[in-house]
């Protein structure tokens, strides 16, 4: 009865994370374009709106986990779906880039505010330590959002122009967002106060805990660098060995079905094993994936296979482990805390890639995102003498 109960709310959770992603972080991907044809703003400018806006989401991270410890997910989640709306309402209406980015910080906020990690934080103060199928199910539905988000946006745009694609999913995140988080994500009062030092809000953690943050944290900031990095840049990487774009692009196809695969192939161990043993498997997969890209082997299907499986199940892991480290009552606040690195790792690296790609070459960022996938593998390693 009590997984029957989850149901309702893991699957309004999946809709909204859905719906989230394809307003935010997935939106640039099919509207950058039509953007640049239309306003003629540099591109690189309208791509930096997405950087800004996740410069804002690690910005707030923090004080939305101890919001969350303190008051449930509920509120948080409500304030996103309409900060959302606006930022999207005053993207759809910017009569010049200045605008433009601006609407991108109030997205950021949004983004902070509903994207996983929030979404987990709730999972983890609703269920506490059992918590973990809950995550696992909703990286799910989370792992549709691109496959779901970019045709609906590309047929928006065909129909209504990409200002209106804008207004749509404003509209959407109000009329579908909003009501399923207030309707279906229970309310949450917390029993017993968290442990929070009384100066700076944050979780008591003793030496042992505070080095297993520590190496958590790195593990964040390489991760979203490394998939951040491949995200943007894959396409180009790919032509400038020889792949034609439309190989590239059926190449890049297949990261999506193998993240949600491997998703799948988790939960099916229904909690058997130690998170640290999905990190461990993540971050295996995604550096093998980027090595053989890297050694330019004629595997390129194969490479990206193991790296799209490797990133779908790190979203389960990113989200299970710190609940296995540090437990249910501290959970949302430290999740805030480790979000803030990471999502600012993902702000820089399109630039960072850019650079290295201009000045060094293709080569130059396989070899750079090997050794971060490689470095990965070696925090991993040391994170399990926390365990």
């Amino acid at each position: 009865m009590e997984q029957e109960r989850r149901w309702p709310v893991i699957s309004a959770l999946g809709v909204v994370q859905i719906l989230s992603w394809g307003s935010s972080f997935y939106l640039l991907g099919v509207l950058a374009a039509p953007i640049a044809q239309e306003t003629g703003w540099p591109l690189s400018w309208i791509v930096g709106g997405l950087s800004a806006g996740l410069l804002v989401a690690g910005l707030v991270s923090p004080r939305v986990g101890r919001t969350i410890a303190q008051h449930g997910g509920r509120p948080v989640l409500a304030f996103s779906a309409l900060v959302m709306a606006l930022g999207l309402g005053v993207l759809a209406s910017a009569p010049n880039l200045p605008v433009f980015l601006a609407a991108w910080l109030l997205i950021g906020l949004g983004m902070g505010t509903g994207l996983y990690d929030p979404a987990f934080a709730t999972l983890g103060r609703l269920y506490g330590a059992q918590a973990r199928s809950a995550i696992a199910t909703l990286t799910l539905w989370g792992g549709f959002a691109s496959t779901a988000s970019w045709p609906f946006s590309a047929l928006l745009v065909d129909k209504v122009g990409w200002r209106g694609t804008c207004l749509a999913y404003a509209a959407l995140q109000i009329t579908v967002s909003l009501p399923l988080i207030l309707r279906l994500i229970p309310a949450f009062r917390a029993e017993a106060p968290i442990d929070l030092t009384p100066k700076i809000g944050r979780p008591v953690l003793s030496p042992r805990e505070r080095r297993a943050f520590f190496a958590m944290a790195a593990i964040l900031v390489l991760g979203g660098t490394v998939m951040t990095m491949i995200s943007v840049h894959l396409l180009t990487l790919l032509q400038a060995r020889a792949v034609p774009l439309a190989s590239a692009v059926a190449f890049g196809a297949l990261i999506g079905p193998s993240q949600v695969a491997a998703r799948v192939i988790e939960m099916t161990g229904r909690g058997r094993h130690h998170p640290l043993w999905t990190l461990t498997a993540a971050m295996a997969l995604v550096a093998l994936g980027v090595g053989l890209l890297a050694l330019d082997l004629p595997v390129v299907g194969l490479a990206l296979v193991l790296y799209g499986a490797g990133n779908g199940i790190y979203s389960i892991a990113r989200g299970t482990v710190p609940l296995s480290l540090f437990g249910p009552e501290r959970y949302a606040p430290l999740l805030g805390l480790l979000a803030r690195p990471g999502l600012m790792a993902q702000a820089a690296a399109p630039l960072l890639g850019a650079f290295v790609l201009t000045h060094g070459g293709a080569e130059a960022l396989f070899a750079l995102l090997a050794t971060l996938a490689l470095a990965n593998v070696a925090l991993v390693g040391a994170l399990w003498r926390y365990r």
